[in-house]
């Protein structure tokens, strides 16, 4: 398939599912829909597109497959711990009410997690978790928080009994969570972004798009958090120049929205959340 014909078939496909297949990263998205429209029985994707045009169940594979929506609770512990032993408890010390994002958040098992290390370190506390994700399916499966032994793996047995009950096979967290979980459909790359954000949590997400769609949800990450408030992304989605996009680097994976009185030097002292350059500047611990 030539350029021409894949980009009428990425108009196809915006219009019948809302996904701009333009915003990804092309060889590796043609390859990816070759691959599957082989499996569905189709000789190329004009005849692909024909069939998840018909077919519902077809249409939703499409879905998934694109917005890869794959999860687990505490994925990366390392990371998990970072954030709990060092970005959050700074976070609740500066705002008595936390605005947490989670950008891409899949089958929900990310949201879940964040929740649960906020009610350890402030089960009183006045904080709120918003999970977007652009697939309406999925969203719905976050919803039910219903997990299969594999999604927990990461869960020790003392946070699994006090967290999660029994459903069957699974597991299903429990509603004090839950509540604490506002799930809604969002599109990174054409709906607006809500505004004063602590934390922005968008991992295994951002690395399927193009620079230029890639850059753009940075810079309105960037708008959407307060000054001081952190990014954390995916390990394989480092910051190359976090200046240009309006952050300090604060350790591997987190990113802070610098104060407008805030210094490099001041802030490398203090070992604050208030920013560094990419310095290697931590908030008491390593960089994992």
């Amino acid at each position: 398939m030539n350029d021409l014909d894949y980009a009428f078939f990425q108009r196809k496909v915006l219009d019948l599912t809302g996904i701009d297949l333009s915003s990804y990263k092309s060889d590796q998205m043609r390859r990816r829909l070759n691959a599957l429209a082989t499996r569905s029985g189709a000789r190329n994707l004009f005849e692909y597109y024909r069939i998840i045009s018909r077919d519902p169940a077809k249409r939703q594979e499409f879905r998934d497959f694109v917005t890869i929506n794959v999860s687990e609770f505490f994925r990366i512990p390392e990371k998990f711990e970072y954030l709990r032993q060092y970005v959050l408890p700074e976070l609740l010390r500066e705002r008595r009410r936390l605005n947490v994002w989670s950008a891409g958040c899949s089958n929900g098992a990310e949201p879940y997690s964040l929740a649960i290390i906020l009610d350890q370190l402030a089960p009183t506390g006045d904080w709120r978790i918003l999970a977007t994700d652009i697939d309406t399916t999925i969203l719905q499966r976050a919803r039910c928080g219903v997990y299969a032994s594999c999604d927990v793996r990461n869960l020790d047995k003392h946070t699994l009994a006090k967290y999660f009950v029994p459903a069957g096979e699974q597991v299903r967290v429990i509603d004090r969570i839950k509540s604490r979980v506002q799930f809604k459909m969002h599109d990174l790359l054409r709906d607006e972004y809500q505004r004063d954000f602590d934390l922005i949590v968008c991992r295994h997400v951002i690395i399927y798009f193009t620079e230029v769609a890639k850059d753009c949800i940075l810079r309105k990450f960037n708008d959407s958090l307060r000054p001081g408030g952190v990014l954390f992304v995916g390990g394989t989605e480092m910051l190359k120049r976090p200046g240009d996009l309006g952050y300090n680097c604060l350790a591997v994976s987190f990113y802070v929205k610098p104060r407008a009185n805030s210094s490099v030097a001041a802030s490398c002292r203090g070992g604050t959340i208030s920013g560094g350059d990419n310095c290697g500047c931590r908030l008491g611990g390593p960089a994992r």
